[in-house]
């Protein structure tokens, strides 16, 4: 029986989730609910489910087996603890939420009404990178010295202007390295595990009328020794693939999205497949929307799978969180909060 869903916002990410929802075999997209009934209605007329007339609706149709949360980042909390408490598994767009305390609320209430928990971060997904991360837990690498990533993406002045809630502390929780950047801290955790300690400066330098940094460097060290980097801005027109990089004794890997830019090792491993190629379209790197839906799909399959199986997601609600407190530590280290 397929895997009924709901989602809780309507904006430009709610249509992927909405996309990738709809071409899995395994699920059904039952509904959506939006704040604004005509938008609502739009949605559900282009995808052919149900607008609830509120979220109360939604929590209590036993249609409604995942519910993916699509609004502003720092409107997460609110949805997800209604519908955990109506026994909805959950799938969160990143970040989690914007502080430690609305993520740690929102996995306590998961925990306590034993449903699932998974924040997105579908880049882990991409065919590639899962090679990258088998490549790295094999130790191809041999000892890694530099573990880095890169976000050099481009958003004009009207991309801030034109919503309410982009740009500032309370609802973005961030700028460029919390809103965009925060995919590849995901990926320097999860290749690389902890870190030690960092580094960082920021500045507002490319943007107007909004309260966070649009520009942001950084450096790592990670628990296991080796050192990283982090480069992350909205001011790079016409923007480049995000990209992640990775040195090492016996290996050198270079990912540029869903595409193998390097792949070099002493022994010879053969690059894994890519996949479809080019499936992130161009990637969001001046035009947000400008991406594939297939990452997510993943995920999202992923999630239906835990669920049948009995185990957790590939990426739990504490895994996401992690990112979110790296970001933050950024943050304080460049004097951008307490």
């Amino acid at each position: 029986m397929a895997a009924g869903f709901g989602i809780i916002g309507t904006g430009a990410v709610a249509h992927l989730h909405a996309q990738a929802v709809s071409a899995l075999p395994d699920a059904e997209l039952v509904g959506v609910y939006g704040k604004t009934a005509s938008s609502c209605r739009d949605f559900a007329g282009q995808y052919g489910c149900r607008a609830y007339e509120s979220a109360e609706e939604m929590k209590t149709d036993p249609c409604v087996e995942f519910v993916c949360i699509c609004t502003p980042s720092g409107t997460h909390l609110e949805p997800a603890l209604m519908m955990a408490e109506g026994k909805k598994n959950l799938i969160i767009e990143k970040p989690l939420e914007v502080t430690p305390d609305r993520c740690d609320r929102i996995i306590e209430a998961c925990d306590a009404e034993g449903v699932l928990l998974s924040g997105i971060f579908q880049t882990r997904f991409h065919p590639v990178m899962l090679g990258l991360k088998d490549a790295v837990d094999r130790g191809l690498f041999g000892t890694v010295s530099l573990c880095s990533g890169y976000v050099k993406w481009f958003r004009d002045q009207e991309y801030y202007d034109a919503s309410g809630w982009r740009g500032s502390w309370t609802l973005d929780g961030g700028g460029a390295l919390m809103n965009q950047s925060i995919h590849v801290v995901d990926l320097l955790l999860w290749l690389m595990g902890p870190v030690a300690d960092i580094r960082a400066f920021a500045e507002t330098l490319s943007h107007e009328r909004i309260d966070v940094e649009d520009t942001l460097t950084g450096i790592l060290r990670f628990e296991t020794g080796a050192l990283g980097t982090i480069e992350s801005t909205t001011g790079a027109w016409p923007g480049a693939f995000k990209k992640v990089e990775i040195c090492g004794t016996k290996g050198h890997v270079i990912i540029e999205e869903d595409r193998i830019a390097c792949w070099e090792f002493e022994d010879g491993t053969a690059a894994p497949s890519a996949g479809d190629p080019g499936e992130e379209a161009g990637g969001g790197v001046e035009d947000p929307m400008d991406i594939g839906y297939k990452a997510h799909m993943r995920q999202i399959e992923d999630c239906i799978n835990a669920r049948r199986e009995g185990r957790d997601p590939s990426v739990g609600g504490r895994d996401a969180k992690l990112a979110v407190d790296l970001v933050l530590r950024f943050y304080r280290s460049a004097g951008l909060i307490p």
